[in-house]
This record gives C-alpha cells, structure tokens and sequence, in this order.
C-alpha cells in the first residue's frame, strides 16, 4: 500500500510525527506505520514494548486525543499502526494548528487558520467553553479591579456592576449555556494558562543586546493590565530630572499613556491560540511591544496608522477593556497612541507585521535619556553585537519566518543573515524542525 492522504510510512518514531498525527486529526484523519519505510517495506523497529506504552501517552499529553496503537509483525520484523479518527474539533500541538492537504502536511496560520476553526466549530478560539472551571473558581480580586475600573471610566453604572459575579459575566457575553468560555478564564482566572499555555505578558530590560532582568505577568489579563504599566515605569524607566521654579519635574522617555494604550490593545486582541506570550522588549533607546494576531484580510501596518474601523480580533475581550477604560472603541486607540507621542514631543511609533505578529517600536524622547558616563568602550552594539538576538526575537515571534523576512525585517544583507543563522544552527541555539517548505524554527 502506497503512501496517501490518509497513510503515512515512517522507519522510526520521533515525537515531530505528532504534529502528522494532529494534521490527520484536523483532516480526515488517517495512519502512520512506524517501521516501514518510503517504499511500503517493513524494515522493522525497535523497543516496540516501549514504544506501545509511549505513545499513546505522548498523543494524549500533547494532542489532547486518544489513538489506536496496534503491533503488527511481518516476516519476523514488528511494526506498529498508529490510527488517528478525524476531530470534529480543532486539534493543537503546542498552540500549532497542523492539516493534513494531499500526502503532505502545512501548518495553518493567518486567515487560513481562523476560517479552519470557524468550519470546524461555528465558534471563535475564545469562544469555546471550558470545563471543570466555574464561576466560584475565578479570581475575586480581578472582578474587584474590573469593577472599580469599569465605575471610574463611566462605561458602566454602579446599577449595573452591582449584580453578582455570574451576572456580570453574562452581562458582557462571557457566558455560553451556562458554561465560561475560554475568553471569561483568560480575563478573571488566576491562571489563564490552564486554557492555553503562553497567556502571559513577558517584560524584559535589555542591555547591550542581552536581557539585564525580567518579569513574567503570569494572573488573569485583568489583573496584568492592572500592574504591568506602573511595573514598567517603576522598575524598568528611569525618569530625567529637572527643576523648574524650584519645583521638581520628571520625564521619562517615552508617553506613559500611549505604552499603557499599546499594551492593553496588544493583551486585548491577542490571538491567544497561538501560545505566544505577549513581549515587551524595553532598551535605552526604544521599546517594542510584540503580539500575535490576525489582521482582517487586507490589511497593513500601513492601514494600522490611518483612520480605519474597529475590527476586534477578540469581539469579548475587546469589550470588557474597553468597559474597564483600558482601550479605545472606534478604531480610535492608535490615534490617541499618536497623539500621546507628540504631546511629549517624541517620534510616532512605528507598526510592523511579520507573519502572524505584530509588533510596535516607540522611539525614546531623546533629551529624556539620562546619559550613561560608564558605558564601556566598543560595546555599540554593531551589526553583529546584538544580531543574534534580533534573529531569534523575530523567530519567537513567528517560528515560520523565512530568512528573507528577517533580512528585510532588519534591514541587513541576506548573506550576513544566512551566516548568523548558519553560527546559531552550529551552536545548536536556534533548530530547524521539518523541511524548508513547512517546517519552523525553536530556540533551544
């Protein structure tokens, strides 16, 4: 029997063939044999009683589906049938929807993902609803922030918000057949986590291209948006100090209220499926906040910074932050992020999407900067200082990005990127899984 859509031949078990197995599952489901090679003949394997115990775990543990796994032998040399029945829910592995189309498997991101999903349960991600989590189960302390937060911006009445936690919840659409949906955990549970590993908000202080000190915000999103900004100005910024009239004034380099608006639109429409933290990369001289995310078809960063409708990614979550004050409705939270900059007189950021991430770079005001005396000679960064890290940052971005994009992404020549990855794969720190056409890169 050849090798098809449904079949698959592998000579040995590696755990990489669990993403096939998930793209059966997301297909029409199909079969690999392990100890067959590509041209149908049984070559055999070894440790089959190992392995019949290993897998089955392996496929619940990281595809969340039980599978049979069934020894067969054939002139003396054992080989193991591993079948998989297609979902009639999308399947993940490690936050990566997989598919299989023809005798090959592609990895679905973008649009193709989010009309996969939507065909596959007539629902959004966020939508879908959790068990063995109920309302007496989320964090009081997130629903007393949302409150106060919701009073204080005059989005909602003391009438309405004094209702109990059930009530509320159902209020802002959080609730589906009386069950939570995976958007009302991420918002009010004190680990989002326990629906998609990577739920969390990374800010990391970086100097001379390495990480100095960092912080995981790790609580519900309310509760993150509530701390991350005043931990960022009081941890990671430094103010500059002068006196006018006597009176003491402090600047920081970049606008509070346009990082604090960045931020809560990058935790707001998020595409929590992915599995990607939200990062905040903080440097002397910038800042770049980095999400993942599906842009309505069409659109750029170019159309990002022009007046444009609101298209929330994330319909729930979006309107909880609003209701909290934490964003803006009307695809007005850029312009205020633009405004922001220019009232503290520093240059207007600038957004860039690289595959399914978004990024944005906040310049710093340069006359805020305090000067640093102490900066040891021929630490300037150069090309090659910190070109590294900016490969693997775009990588942790987007695990598909090709080296055309980070060239372009960075603005340096194709060869130099190809040399630095080539120094990276030597050294083991970044891998190539899978072929040139459809496999990712990981940083080990």
């Amino acid at each position: 029997m050849a090798e098809s859509q449904n079949i698959e031949y592998k000579e040995s078990w590696r755990d990489e063939y669990l993403k096939w197995l998930c793209g059966f599952a997301n297909a029409q489901g199909g079969t690999i044999y392990i100890g067959i090679d590509d041209a149908g003949n049984v070559v055999g394997v070894k440790d089959v009683k190992k392995l019949m115990e290993d897998i089955p775990n392996k496929i619940q543990q990281g595809l969340g589906i039980v599978a049979d796994v069934n020894k067969h032998t054939k002139d003396g040399k054992d080989y193991l049938e591993i079948k998989v029945d297609p979902s009639s829910f999308p399947i993940s592995y490690h936050g990566e929807f997989h598919y299989r189309s023809g005798a090959t498997k592609q990895q679905l991101t973008g649009i193709a993902l989010t009309e996969f999903i939507t065909k596959k349960t007539g629902v959004r991600w966020e939508d879908v609803t959790v068990d063995g989590i109920t309302v007496d189960d989320l964090d009081a302390e997130s629903f007393k922030i949302f409150r106060r937060e919701a009073l204080r911006s005059k989005r909602m009445t003391e009438a309405e918000l004094n209702i109990s936690n059930e009530e509320l919840l159902s209020k802002l659409k959080l609730l589906s057949n009386g069950k939570l949906k995976r958007s009302a955990v991420l918002l009010f549970y004190g680990d989002p986590s326990i629906v998609q590993n990577g739920s969390y908000v990374k800010v990391g202080k970086f100097e001379r291209g390495t990480v100095a000190y960092h912080d995981d915000l790790e609580g519900s999103l309310i509760s993150t948006a509530d701390k991350v900004v005043d931990l960022i100005y009081l941890k990671y910024l430094k103010a500059k100090i002068t006196y006018e009239h006597d009176r003491r004034v402090e600047t920081y380099p970049f606008a509070r209220n346009a990082i604090r608006e960045a931020i809560y639109n990058a935790i707001a429409h998020n595409c929590y499926m992915y599995g990607t933290p939200i990062q905040i990369r903080i440097e002397e001289e910038q800042i770049i906040i980095s999400n993942r995310c599906i842009l309505p078809e069409g659109w750029t960063a170019e159309t990002l910074m022009q007046p444009h409708d609101s298209i929330p990614y994330n319909p729930d979550i979006a309107n909880v932050f609003y209701r909290a004050g934490y964003i803006e409705t009307w695809g007005q939270g850029i312009q205020k992020i633009c405004d922001e900059c220019i009232a503290l007189g520093s240059e207007l950021p600038r957004y860039e999407i690289l595959g399914t991430g978004i990024r944005v770079y906040f310049p710093a005001l340069k006359s805020a900067l305090i000067e640093q005396s102490n900066t040891p000679k021929g630490h300037s960064g150069g090309i090659d200082g910190g070109l590294a890290e900016k490969i693997m940052e775009l990588i942790s971005i987007d695990n598909t990005i090709t080296v055309s994009a980070i060239a372009e992404s960075l603005g340096i020549p194709k060869r130099t990127i190809e040399r630095k990855m080539k120094k990276l794969r030597d050294s083991e720190r970044i891998i190539r899984e899978g072929g040139n056409r459809y496999g990712h890169w990981k940083i080990n």
